[in-house]
């Protein structure tokens, strides 16, 4: 059987394939459209974000069995379409779980403790103590929506600095635990100190978070984003983050990124993206909260033998 890998990836993904006995085409350099049509001769395709797998591009597929996706979201395949091809569609978002929550924390720890601004400002000669004066975790509660593997390993990671931690999970019951306490959205709105959100992109996410959304938080919040950019009304968030309502965020996703999440849209920055960049009660990283060492190797791994188990039934 062969295995078009459309996205680099750790170099273990091939070498445990190969080792299955499985004929492994590397095109990493090539274009979206150049592996559309190279993929009707394969059985198996892993993909990160480079292009959207459509009901179209399967279509023109019968040989394909199997579409890894070395990464937690599926938003870029029509999954439903392809099951009802017969065609498995993995993905591993137990191989970054770990990554995404370390990045979090550490990205609420620069917000509360001012580090961003602070570190700017010594660099340039500039020492203030009393205006760079931070504030705890501890004794704060903490509200997470989604409660999958990153939300899950966020409070368990979080656990240690002493705060109440609510879970909410729309398809999820009875997971409360020695870190959590299982609770309903309305107790996260009356009371939470700091939101985090964990959420796949769907219809019933995209733009979850928005102006009617944050005014029904009893309490100013700190926000955070890990998930994905358009879960967030950017705009609705700015206005927000001026009136106070949000004091500050954290943001690793933006809902201006393109579609293999590498850049930025080429279109014009909006007024809400230079408000973001230029604001000190903003965080900002490129989509790399899952994305260290260590996560590149378990992703890699986990899906090249996901596939080997579905490839050699």
């Amino acid at each position: 059987m062969r295995i078009l890998l459309a996205d680099s990836n750790h170099e273990i993904l091939q070498q445990t394939l190969i080792k299955a006995g499985f004929d492994c085409d590397v095109f990493w350099e090539k274009s979206g459209d150049e592996l559309i049509a190279l993929l009707p001769n394969y059985e198996g395709l892993i993909i990160r974000s480079k292009f959207k797998i459509t009901k179209e591009i399967l279509d023109k597929c019968p040989k394909l069995r199997c579409i890894g996706r070395v990464g937690a979201g599926m938003e870029n395949i029509d999954v439903n379409y392809a099951q009802s091809k017969n065609i498995v569609c993995l993905a591993v978002p137990e191989g970054n779980r770990d990554a995404v929550g370390e990045h979090a924390i550490g990205m609420l720890l620069m917000l509360l403790n001012h580090l961003k601004k602070a570190d700017n400002e010594v660099r340039n000669g500039i020492w203030l103590r009393a205006e760079n004066r931070g504030t705890e975790i501890k004794e704060k509660t903490v509200g997470i929506i989604g409660y999958g593997n990153t939300g899950s390993t966020f409070a368990k990671k979080l656990s240690g600095f002493e705060c109440k931690i609510l879970a909410y999970d729309k398809y999820k019951k009875n997971f409360g635990n020695e870190f959590v306490t299982e609770s309903s959205l309305q107790q996260i709105f009356d009371e939470a100190d700091i939101l985090s959100i964990h959420l796949p992109l769907s219809d019933e996410t995209k733009y979850l978070v928005n102006a009617d959304f944050l005014n029904q938080f009893k309490k100013d919040i700190y926000f955070i984003n890990t998930a994905r950019g358009k879960c967030v009304n950017t705009a609705d968030l700015v206005n927000a983050l001026k009136s106070g309502k949000v004091k500050g965020a954290c943001l690793d996703v933006l809902e201006y990124e393109n579609v293999s999440f590498e850049n930025i849209s080429a279109e014009k920055i909006p007024e809400s993206l230079h408000y973001l960049i230029q604001s000190d009660k903003v965080i900002l990283s490129p989509h790399i909260a899952g994305w260290t060492q260590e996560s590149n190797f378990k992703m890699s791994k986990l899906i090249a033998e996901k596939m080997i188990a579905v490839l050699k039934q």
